[in-house]
């Protein structure tokens, strides 16, 4: 008997950790890798070649829609699937935004940090992007909408090429300050509109951090609309059925 109680627990620690993993949100290394598989790690060219098939919506975002067909599952279910991958993918308090079961509707917007940095002449940027991922449940089918409308920039005015050559006076906040955190002087935010950067817009001072930003987050709305077929039709864990 207690043979069988550590074999049990073993097994549910087992498909603990194997939830843990696969609940994780994809990092920037991670995703780096998953767009250099699928673009190449020329972020120019490749950041050029998207832009033949790119269209940003009226509001000038850079929005991707696809309808995902789930033949013979309710709206019910698939709510349940889709409410389940949501809260344990996204671990943020404030990530989930919408979240109406009638309406069939579930809203997240949650950032992945410095998907792209660059190093000019005077300053260094750390770009990120929230985007807003909408998921709207019918029968049978569920519509899944990525929209990114600007890139979230950290500029570090110590962390240029002319910048002080002393480290100790740089400061490379952009991957140590925390949210909010406005006491270093030589860190401050901006936001670059996708519509007036490149390869929207030819002459840009930005062109090569921007070249990177727009292919992660091609690559990034890729990974998300991945990740939701693969949980409407495997489940989480891969043992989400009624057979138990």
């Amino acid at each position: 008997m207690k043979k069988n109680k550590i074999w049990m627990l073993a097994a549910i620690l087992t498909i603990c950790g194997a939830m843990t993993v696969q609940a994780q949100v994809m990092k920037a290394a991670d995703l780096e890798k998953y767009a250099k598989e699928r673009y190449g790690d020329k972020w120019l060219d490749a950041a050029k070649n998207l832009a033949g098939g790119l269209k940003l919506d009226k509001n000038e975002s850079l929005t991707y829609q696809q309808v995902i067909e789930a033949p013979g599952k309710t709206k019910q279910q698939l709510y349940v699937a889709l409410n389940y991958w949501a809260t344990a993918t996204f671990k943020e308090k404030t990530a989930i935004t919408l979240n109406d079961k009638d309406a069939g509707c579930i809203i997240i917007s949650s950032t992945i940090a410095n998907i792209a940095e660059h190093m000019g002449t005077l300053n260094k940027y750390s770009v990120s992007i929230t985007p807003v991922i909408r998921l709207d449940i019918k029968e049978g089918r569920v519509r899944v909408t990525y929209t990114v409308q600007s890139y979230d920039v950290l500029a570090d005015i110590s962390g240029g090429w002319l910048s002080p050559t002393d480290n100790a006076q740089k400061t490379y906040g952009d991957s140590k300050r925390k949210q909010d955190d406005k006491t270093n002087a030589n860190l401050y935010d901006e936001q670059w509109e996708i519509a007036r950067h490149y390869p929207f817009v030819e002459k840009d001072p930005q062109k090569r951090t921007c070249s990177k930003a727009l292919v992660m987050a091609h690559a990034y709305s890729n990974a998300i609309i991945d990740k939701v077929e693969e949980a409407l039709k495997n489940g989480l864990v891969g043992n989400e059925d009624d057979d138990w």
